[in-house]
């Protein structure tokens, strides 16, 4: 006859076995599901799931509401439109005062490329991608993702910056320009930032004190900005571009109050605000239409 012990031995064995590689199962990196990128046209990169998550709804501003920025909007247009086409285009910097619509004219862009591409008999589909700050650190993984991909991207990354203890930003030099792989034909990178160097100031000035070779040590944090090949500087507006962009969004919203009434208005409102700008113009509209109860479609 079996011993009994053992037969109950065998079965604890087997018990916590199986608790294993329940525990083992769990702990397995479940494999995501594959985007289908046809889905829309623009998307969302989650650094923490390794997925694109597909807007299919972008949240825009028209083109033709954008005023005062004249030259670099036909810049990024131009730009934008010869990568679309597949032709040889540059890295993007939009940098510069707030509110004057930096993030806005990237995605006003990627829809004027659109438009311009569905007017010819055949074309590749351009996506646009937003990679939040905090996930530059993921921008090789991206890369794997859309370099085999049919589609042509732009990867866009709103108020991008760095901290002093920050060295993400070497992640993304490599895939701007100086990783083997190197930045994929069918991707671009558009960034906006309020800084010109995307550093700031006393990272550098502290690079420069403490460096045996402080001109190589500048050199190491200037060298990222040197990436973008297209530097788009965007600056505060003057009072009359700034009711100009007052009087483009009542006229666009329908709103019919007396323009001379908007423009006092508007005034006095980015006076409160401390600034002149597309955003604070935008504003001073929303709080006009509440009041108006006009609904802003």
């Amino acid at each position: 006859m079996s011993d009994p012990s053992l037969s109950l031995a065998n079965c604890e064995v087997l018990v916590e076995l199986r608790r294993i590689a329940d525990a083992l199962e769990r702990l397995t990196p479940q494999e995501q599901p594959k985007t289908d990128l046809s889905s829309a046209e623009a998307f969302i990169w989650y650094a923490d799931q390794g997925r694109l998550s597909p807007v299919h709804r972008v949240n825009r501003v028209e083109l033709g509401l954008l005023r005062g920025i004249d030259r670099v909007r036909d810049q990024l247009n131009d730009n934008t439109e010869r990568f679309a086409k597949g032709y040889p285009a540059n890295n993007a910097l939009l940098w510069g005062a707030r509110g004057m619509g930096k993030s806005s004219l990237v995605k006003a862009s990627h829809a004027y490329a659109l438009e311009k591409l569905h007017l010819l008999k055949t074309f590749v589909p351009l996506k646009l991608i937003e990679i939040h700050r905090e996930d530059i650190d993921s921008l090789p993984a991206l890369m794997v993702i859309l370099r085999e991909s049919p589609y042509r991207f732009i990867v866009f990354c709103d108020d991008l910056s760095f901290d002093a203890d920050d060295t993400s930003y070497k992640s993304l030099k490599a895939v701007l320009e100086g990783g083997i792989e190197g930045r994929p034909d069918n991707v671009i990178f558009y960034a906006t930032s309020n800084r010109r160097h995307l550093l700031p100031r006393d990272m550098m000035d502290n690079e420069r004190g403490t460096a045996i070779n402080p001109g190589e040590a500048i050199e190491e944090k200037v060298s990222l900005s040197d990436r973008f090949g297209l530097w788009l500087g965007f600056h505060k507006c003057s009072q009359d571009d700034y009711l100009e962009m007052v009087r483009a969004y009542a006229h666009h919203y329908g709103i019919q109050t007396d323009i001379t009434h908007i423009e006092h208005e508007s005034l006095e409102w980015s006076t409160t605000r401390g600034s002149r700008s597309g955003r604070t113009a935008f504003q001073y509209i929303q709080d006009l239409a509440g009041r108006l109860g006009i609904h802003l479609k």
